[in-house]
């Protein structure tokens, strides 16, 4: 019996929120199309970061590098997986390594009795300790949360501070700003927009709120601003389509 986590779009989403943009620059840059091809393998070596699950695995006599959105893999599960696509001189800034060839891996199967895997977990974004004044024409992210009904599929204005970006993802940058307030245990929006902040700066953003964007696999945002425009950005430029 396999546990099956179809991952094509987590790993999109962890990509978003885990890699710099020189890595995605250099996925831009050496361009590689998916193989597809069944593959059974016992893995070596686990290394995680932040939002992403590095793994050494060994297919027969044959040893190589697999990533994937991050999860709870132990060394000496069996795992399969039929989709990739290889990335040659892949360079991860967090982990200040370069590999020769690496596989990005759309889609894992566990195989039960091997070793543990869980469910691919999402990015955490820490609440920070900040306060910034409301303009006149604008709400909070506490006011929004506390009443998402009222503005969804409308447009509204948020001032925060970007505590989190990546840029060039699907076309899009994708930003979490905070402005101090919060209703329950929401106190981070999450911003999509062709148009590009820099992290700290305290920026206006004024988009569409669109409720329960559902990626799959525990990937969903109860509230998203979509398609926003930027504001008071030092490094505001718009990103090349």
């Amino acid at each position: 019996m396999k546990i099956k986590f179809a991952l094509v779009t987590v790993l999109t989403l962890s990509i978003i929120f885990s890699c710099s943009k020189n890595e995605k620059e250099a996925i831009k840059q050496n361009p590689q199309t998916q193989v597809l091809a069944a593959h059974e393998v016992v893995v070596q070596e686990v290394i995680q970061v932040s939002e992403y699950t590095y793994l050494k695995v060994k297919e027969g006599t044959n040893e190589y590098w697999i990533a994937a959105p991050k999860a709870d893999i132990k060394e000496g599960t069996v795992i399969t997986f039929n989709k990739s696509m290889e990335m040659k001189n892949f360079e991860s800034k967090e982990l200040k390594r370069k590999f020769d060839s690496i596989l990005f891996v759309d889609n894992l199967d566990a195989k039960l009795g091997t070793g543990s895997m869980t469910t691919p977990m999402k990015p955490n974004v820490e609440k920070e300790n900040i306060k910034i004044e409301k303009p006149a024409d604008a709400i909070t992210i506490a006011e929004l949360f506390a009443n998402p009904s009222k503005y969804e599929n409308k447009i509204v204005k948020i001032k925060g501070k970007v505590v989190k970006l990546n840029s060039g993802i699907m076309n899009k940058n994708w930003l979490h700003i905070q402005d101090g307030t919060s209703y329950q245990n929401d106190f981070d929006l999450t911003v999509t927009s062709n148009q590009l902040a820099g992290k700290d700066e305290i920026i206006t953003v004024t988009g569409k709120i669109i409720l329960n964007k559902d990626f799959g696999y525990g990937y969903s945002y109860k509230i998203l601003m979509e398609d926003a425009s930027i504001d008071g950005a030092k490094k505001n430029k718009m990103l090349s389509m």
